[in-house]
């Protein structure tokens, strides 16, 4: 009894394995080539470029940004390429709320030389998405973890808020046909569009000046 009831928990384990949906995480596919870029005091842009395809009229490169892997040691940019960290969120259906989208597993890196701005190919999973989903709804974000201190979204998400590290993200994208064991993980392009890093972020201490300023205000407020 004890070996069939181990049985089904192992099988139940494997099939909660296998049942995820799947993305090819590449900005750089034979559906297009969309581009991350950084550098200079700017807020977020998110829209394609001369050098994406399909093209677009965002300027970023007259803006001041470079793209990630051109600059930031030898190599071609390699520290900045291997320190810039990327992650896709998803969440099942059209349209869905960007609060929704969940982090899928697995982070990747960026490329050098004629690919950079390009992340390095991996397959994403998604335990909230069904294998061979219809559609899903997604978003890439990518962040500096020059630190180490970030190895995931969940926790740089949390020290871009505060001030501590830059960080960006696309436009939300839908994807058809999500993989599983009919469907080929879907390409991100031509769906994705290209967007920058924010590096122009608030001090850690001006965020504490700000949020202390705010609870004064709903004191007085309350008193009143």
């Amino acid at each position: 009894m004890k070996k069939l009831i181990l049985a089904a928990i192992t099988s139940t384990c494997a099939l909660s394995v296998v049942a995820q949906g799947t993305v090819a995480f590449s900005n750089r596919s034979a559906g297009g080539t969309t581009h991350v870029w950084t550098g200079g005091s700017l807020g977020q842009y998110q829209g394609n470029g001369s050098n994406d395809s399909p093209t677009g009229s965002v300027g970023y490169a007259s803006l001041g940004l470079h793209l990630v892997g051109t600059i930031g040691g030898g190599g071609g940019g390699l520290a900045e390429a291997q320190h810039t960290f990327a992650q896709l969120l998803g969440a099942p259906g059209s349209g869905a709320p960007e609060s929704s989208l969940l982090p899928g597993l697995g982070v990747t890196t960026f490329r050098t030389g004629g690919a950079a701005g390009n992340v390095v190919l991996i397959t994403s999973t998604f335990n909230n998405i069904a294998p061979d989903a219809p559609v899903g709804t997604f978003e890439m974000v990518v962040w500096n973890n020059s630190s180490g201190l970030y190895p995931t979204w969940t926790q740089a998400s949390i020290a871009f808020q505060l001030g501590l590290i830059e960080a960006g993200r696309s436009a939300p994208f839908v994807l058809q046909n999500i993989g599983g064991s009919v469907n080929t993980p879907p390409n991100l392009n031509p769906a994705l569009t290209s967007f920058n890093i924010i590096t122009d972020i608030p001090e850690p201490a001006t965020v504490a000046l700000a949020g202390l300023g705010a609870a004064a205000l709903f004191i007085v407020r309350r008193r009143r």
